[in-house]
């Protein structure tokens, strides 16, 4: 490879690593490791602006398993997520390389620079460094300028040139890295989707904790279930499927303005927000709705279905039943795996009029599905 800029340090001793995320890292540290072959490398994975934390966990994770391959020790900083959102108050609105990335850095690298000295190192250096969408020349700036206040270098490794990108992307794959698809802080995320004009899914998670399609929460049971396969040397392989997902926003069911507690079933959707109408009919325990065709059951008719025995909406709610689980109920209730009407529990046979709305989201989305290889 090229010879990249040492910042006057050729053969440092001891090297504090930042990390940023594992396709980054792990691709930049072999690179070090035949750079370097004498040096003792340390990562350090802090990122306080990674957010929300189930997004932060999983990339530690996966760094996690990366440093053990690597056989490179691993210290993780403190997720201090208030004090980061404090330091770019006000530059929310700032462009991807705009100046609350600079602030970002500067706050990441301060702290980076105080482990290092801490640790004896003469150098640091961050995996950042070779992300296409970072800029080299900004974080060299940031990186030189902490690194002096504490006496050590920075070390500026442009691992990006001769192919380099091509050549962490094929790594990447080749491991079964987890590959995210945003930076990883808050403001840069809404903005992506924006652009997009898509959901950005890894915002909401539901109070009821149930695990959701594509969801962070997913991915880390994947990941954590892969780690697990791993070392009972069980050959697995991850494969990607495109799938119809949904969120539900927002629901509320009333009668004479009293909200009825009650329970959306998976995939329900309306063709606006709101309805409005009465129960037309029953159908084998399935109550007919005269508008938007939605359908009603009762509690006890879910119960019986499912094998359960839930004694409120309030205990269902937020103690549910695998999504999966409610997926297959809506198709044996329906016995149609297209239909999109929307299906609502509530604790007392439905009798009258009512008022219904659900804000919901469905889209195309692509997710991981880990395959054991017999």
């Amino acid at each position: 490879m090229s010879n990249p800029n040492l910042s006057k340090l050729s053969a440092p001793q001891k090297v504090l690593v930042h990390i940023c995320c594992s396709v980054d890292s792990h691709f930049f540290l072999q690179k070090m490791q035949k750079l370097f072959p004498k040096s003792q490398l340390i990562g350090f994975f802090y990122d306080p602006n990674i957010h929300p934390y189930s997004e932060y966990y999983l990339r530690l994770l996966d760094v996690k398993r990366s440093c053990k391959m690597l056989n490179i020790p691993l210290i993780e900083g403190e997720y201090d997520f208030a004090n980061w959102l404090e330091v770019v108050k006000g530059y929310e609105d700032e462009p991807e390389k705009g100046k609350r990335c600079s602030i970002c850095f500067d706050r990441r690298f301060e702290v980076s620079a105080k482990k290092a000295k801490e640790l004896g190192c003469d150098a640091f250096t961050s995996t950042l460094l070779t992300s296409p969408k970072k800029s080299i020349k900004q974080l060299q700036l940031s990186g030189e300028t902490l690194a002096k206040k504490e006496g050590i270098a920075f070390l500026t490794l442009d691992f990006r040139k001769n192919s380099g990108t091509q050549e962490q992307n094929i790594l990447a794959k080749q491991d079964k890295l987890y590959r995210q698809n945003y930076c990883g802080c808050l403001f840069a995320l809404s903005k992506q989707r924006q652009v997009q004009e898509i959901l950005a899914a890894e915002l909401i998670s539901p109070i009821n904790k149930q695990i959701l399609p594509n969801s962070i929460e997913e991915k880390i049971a994947l990941y954590e279930q892969r780690i697990k396969l791993e070392e009972q040397n069980i050959t697995y392989e991850i494969v990607k499927e495109r799938i119809l997902n949904w969120r539900l926003l927002y629901a509320k069911v009333s009668q004479k303005k009293a909200t009825i507690p009650s329970h959306i079933l998976p995939y329900s959707k309306l063709r606006n927000n709101f309805s409005r109408g009465k129960i037309e009919k029953k159908i084998n325990n399935i109550y007919y709705f005269n508008r938007d065709e939605i359908k009603f059951i009762t509690l006890s008719t879910y119960n019986q279905l499912m094998q359960t025995n839930y004694a409120t909406i309030k205990e269902l709610y937020f103690n549910p039943p695998p999504f999966q689980k409610e997926l297959e109920l809506r198709v044996k209730l329906l016995q149609n795996p297209f239909d999109l009407s929307a299906i609502i529990v509530i604790e007392k046979e439905p009798n009258g009029k009512y008022e219904i709305i659900l804000e919901i989201k469905t889209y195309e989305d692509v997710q991981e599905k880990l395959l054991i290889i017999s």
